[in-house]
């Protein structure tokens, strides 16, 4: 793939679709790190002389019309005071966009575009009219074959990646192409239909792979234990056996809880009881992991030299149910291998007991994430290398 940086900028105009899909409550944003994430790039081609059109999406509203509860504006008005520099909003943009070089202009929400998510051929040529150069910066998206993703870079007069999704490629190749090992693979997520294919692939890949949240419980229920009313898939039981003989048989494990935390009730007032995972009351449901099962996991991150991470180990939410996963996330902070994290719930874990700047490499993709690591080839960059 061509890259941003190997292109000279100047007097061009510069389309960059970027992730600033953030969440926003009363019109303020409440978590900013997928607009630092994109600023480097934006600064970048700012500061080469570009002028320089962000084009994200925001949530998921209605195709064709304005919603203002999914406007960019609070977006913009975030990235004008990290920047430093004036980002207005422009609002219809899809006819052209006044910009000149050394400016900065945020354009509102694509998927208020109609034909946006069905990848209108008509739409990505006037997206890809807009601009001399797009760069496409957002590997959060870059599993979607979208308008702003994938049909903007066939008709673009030139299209390159960016700094940030160059980034994503370069730290999951280290971990999964060539890794150092051990691997240790850290799961977690309510199902094991969400993530079954990227379970499939790191089973082949890791030395050790650790389940967390309701997926845990899957395993559990499969290895013959009673989980009470814990939150499982019970059609996949069977999945989850043949997953545990697979890492047997290759000589690697998937290590299960031997305490856990446990409730009455899925409520954040709930309260928590220690429980041996062979203990299980009938009308209890798991939680989180218990201090010695989450003891023994950290000790296994700790002495890594690759870990791959995504998905919380419990309901970290809960105050009395967030230790499993503060647990691990120190584990993966204090960990001298190569660490490398990624997904909404995870950065949000990492956010909450501020490790950020000890992890490697923190992915701001979710789906896209878990279809590289699962092998597959992602639409945006399958365009980009054509």
């Amino acid at each position: 793939m061509k890259q941003m940086n190997q292109l000279d900028l100047k007097g061009k105009r510069v389309l960059i679709r970027t992730d600033l899909n953030v969440p926003i409550r009363e019109g303020q944003v409440t978590s900013d790190a997928r607009i630092k994430a994109a600023m480097p790039t934006i600064v970048q081609a700012f500061e080469s002389g570009a002028a320089v059109m962000v084009m994200s999406h925001l949530g998921r509203p209605e195709e064709g019309s304005f919603d203002p509860d999914h406007s960019l504006a609070p977006v913009a008005a975030r990235l004008e005071e990290l920047i430093g520099q004036p980002t207005p909003l422009v609002q219809d943009w899809i006819d052209g966009v006044e910009v000149a070089p050394g400016e900065i202009r945020v354009l509102e929400n694509v998927r208020f575009l109609a034909g946006e998510k069905a990848n209108d051929k008509g739409l990505a040529e006037r997206m890809a009219s807009l601009c001399d150069v797009f760069v496409m910066d957002a590997f959060a998206t870059a599993h979607r074959a979208h308008a702003s993703t994938e049909g903007v870079i066939r008709h673009a007069a030139q299209a390159c990646a960016g700094p940030l999704l160059a980034g994503e490629i370069t730290a999951l190749d280290k971990a999964l192409a060539s890794p150092e090992r051990p691997l240790v693979a850290i799961v977690g997520g309510s199902k094991v239909s969400g993530k079954l294919q990227v379970l499939e692939a790191l089973i082949d890949k890791a030395d050790q792979l650790i389940v967390g949240g309701g997926i845990a419980n899957t395993f559990l229920a499969a290895a013959g234990y009673r989980i009470g009313t814990s939150l499982h898939e019970a059609d996949l039981v069977d999945t989850a056996k043949d997953l545990l003989k697979r890492a047997e048989a290759k000589g690697s494990t998937i290590p299960l809880p031997t305490d856990v935390l446990t409730a009455e009730r899925f409520h954040q007032d709930a309260h928590a009881t220690l429980r041996d995972i062979s203990r299980i009351h009938s009308d209890e449901m798991i939680l989180d992991i218990g201090p010695e099962t989450a003891g023994r996991l950290a000790g296994v991150v700790r002495q890594a030299k690759t870990v791959i991470w995504n998905g919380p180990l419990g309901v970290f939410e809960f105050e009395a149910f967030h230790s499993g996963t503060q647990a691990i996330a120190h584990a993966v902070a204090a960990c001298e291998g190569f660490t490398l994290a990624g997904g909404g719930d995870t950065i949000a874990a990492i956010e909450q007991y501020r490790v950020a700047d000890r992890i490697d490499y923190i992915s701001t993709a979710g789906g896209a994430f878990l279809e590289y690591v699962e092998g597959k080839k992602l639409p945006a960059l399958a365009a980009l290398e054509a």
